[in-house]
């Protein structure tokens, strides 16, 4: 992992990003003290770039891990079939 100083990654900020991108991480130090680390994000097999975009502008969290089993004890919402139907069908038609 490449370790650099604040004022050098403000100086060649689009250098090291091209380095994460590539897969590397750069440890970030305030006067020697390691502060951050910047990481690739992880692209999974159920991530794709919107989402990923989503997540960078802060409008969604991506989740991480299994859903705990007290999630599936939780009552289910109630839709009526009537609304549930309607909506069905206007995602199908913006295909």
């Amino acid at each position: 992992m490449k370790s650099v100083n604040i004022a050098d990654l403000k100086n060649q900020l689009s250098r090291y990003l091209k380095e994460v991108k590539a897969g590397g991480e750069i440890l970030i130090r305030d006067r020697e003290a390691p502060i951050a680390r910047i990481v690739p994000l992880a692209h999974g097999p159920h991530q794709d770039d919107e989402l990923l975009t989503l997540a960078a502008k802060g409008k969604i969290h991506l989740g991480a891990g299994a859903i705990e089993d007290s999630f599936w004890r939780m009552p289910a919402p109630r839709v009526s079939p009537t609304i549930l139907r309607r909506v069905l069908e206007e995602e199908r038609d913006e295909d």
